[in-house]
């Protein structure tokens, strides 16, 4: 955050929190397992990138949006119903490439009328590779 405003061609106010998991994290699932955590903003291209800072392309696919109302700290209740609830009894499983939130002006971190967009990549159950 403190060398945000060094990042030229930045697309829009909004703050990304990007997971990047491997193939095998959710099966089965460990609270133990590590993943790639970024802190991330969107722009429209990564020359002018200042030096140190690493660049991601996230692959176009299907995502699944959910919005999670109310403080960061509460978020586990919102990731719970997806992973436990809705995918579950939906028509999709989750794909392979990165999970986000965007904190957009609606994110106030510890505020019970927080609001972000929480995105889970999928593809239909019958999709074949």
């Amino acid at each position: 955050m403190p060398e945000r405003n060094t990042i030229k061609n930045v697309v829009g106010k909004e703050l990304y929190s990007l997971e990047v998991y491997d193939k095998n994290f959710f099966s089965p699932f460990s609270p133990d397992k590590e993943f790639e955590k970024w802190a991330a903003v969107e722009v429209s291209g990564f020359e002018n990138a200042p030096a140190g800072m690493e660049r991601l392309t996230v692959p176009a696919g299907l995502y699944a949006v959910f919005i999670h109302k109310g403080a960061a700290t509460e978020a586990e209740r919102t990731y719970n119903f997806i992973f436990s609830e809705w995918l579950p009894g939906s028509n999709y499983v989750l794909d392979n490439r990165p999970h986000f939130a965007i904190m957009g002006e609606k994110y106030k971190k510890d505020s019970p009328e927080a609001e972000e967009e929480i995105w889970i990549p999928v593809q239909p159950k019958d999709y074949r590779k």
